[in-house]
């Protein structure tokens, strides 16, 4: 009997405007499970940037940590992405959220001049040198230019942030809801998610359509 594939899931905490997308993340899981393969979810042990109340927009006054507000997705199951060994597994994915581009990295903050926290990038930089596959989701795909050149990607269809991917010499292609952009070269695979203004059931299958590529790209 063939060994369970073994993905690697990053969060950047828990709630869209400061967080993982939790939409994305646990449909992420689930597209994982029915695909035959297992997950185990990682996230760094940072302070957030800040912390924002999802009723009314407003900033908080308050402190929280990245991995301990990602633990409540991953129900505690959950490591610091200092523990993950890209050899262990066979692929790595980033769901989307504000968290991505405030906390992995700084994109929302800087624009195009944005650094990658230094963590996020080493997974990057080794899951690339090794081969392994990247799934990338929402805003996640920004970071991949950064450290992949010439690489596809797609965040749906918002201007601004096409051009900064391709400022950054990677290549955008438009897509809408649920499509993935596969670039074989890279072994890397992206969809917007909520990029574009999607209903749960189209994040589902974009989540299902991006690791069914993922998984074919494992073979």
């Amino acid at each position: 009997m063939a060994k369970r594939k073994e993905i690697a899931v990053v969060l950047a905490g828990c709630g869209v405007y400061d967080g993982a997308e939790i939409h994305e993340a646990v449909l992420t899981l689930l597209a994982i499970t029915k695909a035959g393969a297992d997950y185990h979810i990682f996230a760094p042990d940072i302070d957030q940037y800040h912390v924002v109340n999802h009723i009314t927009g407003a900033e908080m006054p308050e402190k929280r940590n990245v991995l301990i507000e990602a633990a409540r997705i991953a129900r505690g199951n959950i490591s610091p992405l200092s523990e993950l060994d890209v050899h262990v597994f066979d692929a790595i994915v980033f769901p989307g959220g504000f968290g991505v581009a405030k906390h992995l990295c700084t994109f929302a903050i800087k624009g195009v001049d944005f650094s990658i926290n230094h963590e996020v990038e080493q997974v990057i930089k080794k899951a690339h040198l090794l081969g392994k596959p990247i799934g990338v989701m929402c805003i996640a795909p920004v970071m991949i230019p950064k450290i992949i050149g010439g690489v596809e990607v797609t965040i749906g269809s918002d201007e601004s942030t096409a051009m900064a991917i391709q400022k950054m010499n990677g290549q955008h292609i438009i897509t809408a809801h649920e499509e993935v952009i596969v670039d074989y070269r890279h072994k890397v695979v992206s969809t917007p998610c909520y990029m574009l203004d999607a209903r749960v059931d189209q994040i589902a299958r974009g989540a299902e359509n991006l690791i069914r590529e993922l998984m074919k790209l494992m073979k």
